[in-house]
């Protein structure tokens, strides 16, 4: 068949196959080429994000951040050992967590527990620390009722005043006043507490690292020293509170207080019951703040999904239409 062709045929088809071949080859060339700038533009853009100063800012303080809130968790770092310039009895023991009732994100309080804890918090703890921050009235609809605070504010006296002559007189307590202070000044509450000096007990669950958590533990952690540790006298061994010597004595014991409702008073009870209390009269809106906070989370679920379906059905087909312009030809003229 070879040997039929002319010489000229046959230098026709190989021109035309190895021009076939060249083209074949630049358009592989070609493709590999845009292929290569595609690649090399994705990477040289992904380079230029990470080397930018605003991704090397945000990661430094995604990582300081992370760091800090884990040792606020936690006190240190897993693979680190702690370092301290003191003993770490200077700190205190740290306590255990303790599942309150009212911890929960959906968790309110223990209504029944806030009113043995005030009681306990009367008769035991207002010997010595004030309640600045809670007046009588906000124990109305929380554990008493109107009626009930209404009787305990008159049973204090408050002075008043200046009346018409220009004097001050006493008067029984009404609900919008606050509850009465052991002492009327620092002073004269250093002297009788041999120096040391009660603090306020309104926001002593936040003012306290470790929270309700660390006041129960205060509460119920008294101890005799434990061998080669000297109290001097006057002092009490307490492990959670810092350096171990704490000038407050145990003031809760068995038996202290008789709840109306009968349940038992022991110590762990009433420690629970004051703690609850005290993390009330910290946060009082506590309730309240997580039932705005369920409706809230309702109101943005419903919008978000509403939203969700205005964009994907309503809004998807104009955003993402093509509109076609065909102009009319000149044989419509």
């Amino acid at each position: 068949m070879l040997s039929r062709l002319s010489a000229g045929a046959f230098k026709k088809a190989t021109s035309v196959g190895s021009s076939r071949s060249a083209n074949v080859l630049n358009g592989a060339r070609s493709a590999s080429v845009r292929f290569a700038s595609s690649k090399a533009s994705g990477s040289a853009a992904f380079e230029s994000v990470m080397n930018s100063r605003v991704t090397l800012a945000s990661a430094t303080a995604f990582t300081v951040g992370t760091i800090a809130w884990y040792t606020h968790l936690y006190g240190n770092l897993p693979f680190l050992e702690e370092v301290h310039a003191s003993h770490l009895s200077d700190e205190g023991l740290h306590p255990q967590a303790y599942p309150w009732s009212h911890k929960g994100i959906l968790d309110t309080f223990d209504h029944a527990s806030i009113r043995r804890g005030y009681q306990v918090y009367r008769e035991v703890c207002a010997a010595c620390h004030s309640l600045d921050r809670i007046a009588w009235r906000n124990l109305v609809g929380v554990s008493h009722t109107a009626d009930e605070s209404r009787a305990m504010a008159e049973e204090v006296e408050y002075t008043d005043g200046p009346n018409g002559e220009g004097e001050m007189f006493q008067r029984p307590g009404k609900l919008a006043d606050y509850m009465p202070a052991p002492y009327p000044n620092e002073e004269a509450a250093r002297a009788g507490n041999a120096g040391a000096y009660p603090p306020d007990l309104s926001l002593i669950i936040k003012a306290r690292h470790g929270g309700a958590d660390y006041v129960f533990s205060l509460l119920t952690g008294y101890m005799d020293p434990p061998g080669g540790v000297e109290i001097r006298e006057g002092m009490n061994y307490n492990p959670y509170f810092p350096g171990g010597a704490i000038s407050m004595a145990r003031v809760l014991f068995d038996g202290l207080v008789e709840y109306d409702d009968g349940t038992p008073a022991t110590t762990s009870q009433m420690a629970k019951d004051v703690v609850t209390f005290l993390s009330w009269a910290a946060e009082p809106e506590h309730d309240e703040r997580k039932k705005y906070g369920i409706k809230a989370v309702i109101i943005f679920s419903v919008l978000t999904a509403i939203s969700l379906y205005v964009k994907r059905f309503k809004w998807g087909p104009i955003k993402n239409r093509k509109i076609l312009y065909n102009p009319p030809g000149k044989a419509n003229h």
